[in-house]
C-alpha cells in the first residue's frame, strides 16, 4: 500500500474499534441519568439542556426514589447496555471465530449467570443477571432453564432494543462487510429477539460495520443500512432520516424526530407508560432507538460529542440511542473527549480500553481465517470447473 493510501484510509481498525466501543460506553454513561424522560422534563430537571455527566434525577434520593431505585444511574456510571456489551466480547475471546445463537446459549448466558463484575450502578460486585433488565433476564430463563433451541428462544420476549443495544462488537468484528455483519447478528440475536427487535440488532451491526470503511460518512452509513433493512425498520429509519436532513443541531430537531419515528413506535408518547399494543411483534413498526441514533449522528455530521449530546438529550430510552450513536461516530472515527472517557472509566471503575485491545485481537484472527477459508473456497469452486478469479 502506498503512503498516499494509508493516508486516505484515515483511522486503523484498533483505532476504530477504541473509538467505538469507548464511545459507546460513553454515550451509555451520559444517557443513563436521564433515560426515561422527555426533553422538557429534561429541560426542566437540569435548568438546561444536558451537556455532559450529570448526577442522578432524584440526587442523593437515588438508593429509595422509584421507578430507578436500587440503581445510581449517573455521576458517569455505565449502564446495562456497557455490561452486555463487554460480556459479548468476552465469548468473541473465547470462541475465538464469528458467533452464532449457540454461542450465546453457550458462553455468554453462563457468564451472566456465573461470573460476578463490578457493577457500578449497584456500586458492588455481583452477577451481571441482578442487573440486567427482565428482558435480558429472558437469556436465563429461556436458553438456561427453558432448554429451547438457541436460535428460536428470542420469540416470545418484548421485543425491544434489548438485543441490539450491545451489537457493536459483531459489527467491528466485521469491519466494512455490513451484509456479513447484518447476518452474524441476526443469527445471534435469535436467541434473545423477534421480529423488528432482532432487526434491529441486524442492522445496527451493519452500521458499525459501514462505519468502518475507509471513506465512509453518515450518509454512506443510512445507505448500507437502508440496502440491508426490512419492513417497519427500514421505512422508518429512511423518514426519521430523511427528517434529519432537514437540522444541523440536535435541539430544533427533538420534536421533528420524535413526529417522524411515532408512526412505526408501539411504545407510546408516555415512554414509562406504554400502550397495550407496545412490543409485539410487528412487520410494520420499529425500535425507536436505531433510526433516533442514525438520525443524531447524520445531525452531528458524525461527530461524537454532538451525537451523543443530541442522542441523551432526546430523552426516553436515551442511554441505548447515546451508546448506539457514540459506537457509531467512534467507529467513524469520532472518539469521545478526553475528560468524558476519563471521567466514565473511573467512575464506573472499568478499563473501557482493555475490551477493545481484546476484541481488536480476536477481530484479526477472525479475519485471517476468513481469508483462509474464502481461498479454500475458491480453489474447489476453480476445481469443479466454476469461475476463477480473475486475480
Amino acid at each position: 500500500m502506498t503512503p498516499k493510501a494509508e493516508e486516505s484510509s484515515g483511522p486503523s481498525l484498533d483505532e476504530r474499534i477504541t473509538g467505538a466501543l469507548v464511545g459507546a460506553a460513553v454515550g451509555d454513561a451520559l444517557g443513563g441519568p436521564v433515560e426515561g424522560y422527555s426533553p422538557d422534563q429534561i429541560l426542566q430537571r437540569h435548568g438546561g439542556r444536558v451537556h455532559g455527566i450529570v448526577g442522578p434525577w432524584n440526587g442523593d434520593a437515588w438508593r429509595t426514589a422509584r421507578p430507578i431505585a436500587p440503581y445510581h444511574k449517573g455521576d458517569g456510571h455505565v449502564t446495562d447496555d456497557t455490561l452486555m456489551t463487554h460480556a459479548l466480547i468476552r465469548v468473541y475471546a473465547q470462541v475465538r471465530d464469528h458467533l452464532d445463537a449457540y454461542a450465546i446459549a453457550d458462553h455468554l448466558v453462563p457468564d451472566l449467570m456465573t461470573n460476578p463484575r463490578w457493577i457500578p450502578e449497584l456500586e458492588s460486585e455481583a452477577l451481571p443477571l441482578h442487573r440486567v433488565f427482565l428482558a435480558e433476564k429472558w437469556l436465563v430463563t429461556r436458553l438456561h432453564y427453558g432448554h429451547v433451541d438457541p436460535r428460536e428462544a428470542g420469540v416470545g420476549n418484548i421485543v425491544n432494543c434489548g438485543a441490539a443495544m450491545y451489537m457493536a462488537p459483531v459489527g467491528l468484528v466485521n469491519a466494512a462487510d455490513p451484509r456479513g455483519a447484518y447476518a452474524e447478528a441476526l443469527d445471534i440475536a435469535g436467541a434473545h429477539q423477534s421480529s423488528y427487535g432482532r432487526e434491529a440488532a441486524g442492522v445496527f451491526a451493519a452500521a458499525v460495520a459501514a462505519a468502518c470503511t475507509p471513506g465512509a460518512t453518515p450518509d454512506s452509513i443510512v445507505a448500507a443500512c437502508l440496502s440491508l433493512a426490512k419492513d417497519g425498520t427500514r421505512t422508518a429509519i429512511e423518514k426519521v432520516c430523511e427528517v434529519a436532513g432537514a437540522h444541523t443541531d440536535f435541539e430544533s430537531a427533538l420534536v421533528p424526530l420524535r413526529e417522524a419515528v411515532t408512526p412505526f413506535d408501539t411504545v407510546g408518547s408516555d415512554y414509562r407508560r406504554p400502550s397495550l399494543g407496545a412490543r409485539r411483534p410487528s412487520r410494520l413498526h420499529t425500535i425507536e432507538e436505531l433510526p433516533i441514533a442514525l438520525a443524531m449522528l447524520l445531525i452531528a455530521n458524525g461527530d461524537h460529542r454532538q451525537a451523543v449530546l443530541g442522542a441523551v438529550n432526546y430523552g426516553r430510552d436515551c442511554d441505548s440511542i447515546a451508546t448506539m450513536a457514540g459506537a457509531l461516530s467512534g467507529a467513524l472515527g469520532s472518539p469521545a473527549p478526553q475528560d468524558w472517557s476519563k471521567a466514565v472509566a473511573e467512575a464506573s471503575r472499568l478499563d473501557l480500553w482493555e475490551p477493545a485491545r481484546t476484541l481488536a485481537g480476536v477481530a484479526g484472527e477472525i479475519h485471517e481465517r476468513d481469508v483462509r477459508r474464502r481461498r479454500a473456497h475458491e480453489a474447489a469452486f476453480t476445481a469443479l470447473g466454476g469461475r476463477g478469479c480473475s486475480d
